[in-house]
């Protein structure tokens, strides 16, 4: 097999579990006989290609998106500060090594880390949830989480359904929830207000944060999709990896699709392309992040994904297959 065959091969790999790869045009080196089976039965060998590939644990220049809303998160994990006139809400905090560099990142901004009042997250995952107990600590800022991820972040992981037997490797510093949301719950600090939308899948207490801000005089809608991907090893339809899974993320695709952003950001960069978006905003200014029809793309693919996956298990054909038998 050609060698840019092989390396788009590992791209769509994991590009299916709501994972894209990078090519070896960018400079990585691109594993070419992995298999969704190596990466399901070793989430060692995962998180180390995913983190390397995709550069979790390297830092990113901060940068102001629209209004009160800047990123600070890493190369590839998005962290975002909202700056309030009532103190600062953080979302995100990335892998367990990111809360050095995201402090870093607010004090380049020009902000300091201690008016943080407020730490959201999108769902109970290393790559996400990593720092949290570290920022709360540094900051004493209160946690908020969507109830069917309480459990996880305060254990580290351990309550998670696919990888709480490996919570050694997949798990991460364990952290005080201070509030417990609910579908629907807001979170409102000085000019900036935010709702939690509950997203089931990914985790069971994966959650779509939507923002009302306001930037250069205009309104706009800010979206986080989640909960509507998943990883190797994820069983969604036969034998499913916990009972109403289907129904979860059927439900919560439906969600998103209701959902009409100006802005779509993500916890993984990739998504929405971070570093095209900064290079334009250089010149473009807030036009650069807006992206509503990138957001409809992105939750198709997610919701396709999802369906061939579920026919994979119910041995259902695939198009190309059901032709062939006709």
């Amino acid at each position: 097999m050609h060698a840019t065959m092989k390396a788009a091969r590992a791209h769509n790999l994991l590009a299916a579990f709501a994972v894209s790869w990078v090519s070896t045009s960018n400079g990585q080196e691109v594993p070419t006989n992995i298999t969704k089976e190596d990466l399901a039965k070793d989430n060692k060998l995962f998180l180390r290609l995913a983190g390397k590939a995709l550069k979790w644990e390297e830092p990113e220049e901060p940068v102001k998106i629209a209004g009160p809303l800047h990123f600070v998160g890493t190369k590839g994990l998005g962290s975002y500060l909202f700056v309030t006139s009532e103190g600062n809400i953080l979302f995100n905090t990335g892998m367990p090594s990111s809360g050095p560099m995201i402090v870093d990142s607010i004090k380049k901004l020009g902000f300091k880390p201690e008016d943080t009042k407020l730490l959201i997250n999108g769902h109970a995952h290393s790559d996400h949830a990593g720092a949290l107990a570290y920022l709360k600590e540094l900051t004493g800022a209160q946690v908020a989480i969507m109830r069917e991820d309480v459990q996880a972040i305060e254990d580290g992981g351990k309550d998670d359904f696919h990888y709480g037997w490996d919570w050694k490797v997949m798990g991460f510093p364990p952290c005080k929830v201070d509030r417990i949301l609910r579908d629907g719950d807001t979170v409102i600090m000085g000019e900036v207000r935010l709702t939690a939308h509950h997203t089931p899948g990914h985790t069971r207490g994966a959650t779509t944060w939507v923002a009302n801000i306001v930037a250069d005089g205009r309104s706009l809608t800010v979206a986080w999709p989640d909960g509507g991907g998943f990883n190797p090893g994820y069983r969604v339809a036969k034998n499913p990896s916990y009972p109403g899974i289907t129904e979860d993320y059927r439900r919560t695709h439906h969600r998103l699709e209701m959902l009409k952003p100006d802005i779509f950001l993500g916890s993984h960069c990739e998504w929405f392309g971070l570093e095209e978006k900064k290079q334009r905003a250089a010149t473009e200014g807030v036009k650069a992040w807006i992206n509503s029809e990138e957001y409809r793309r992105f939750v198709a693919r997610q919701k396709r994904a999802f369906e061939d996956q579920a026919d994979r298990e119910m041995g259902v054909p695939a198009p190309m297959e059901k032709q062939m038998t006709k």
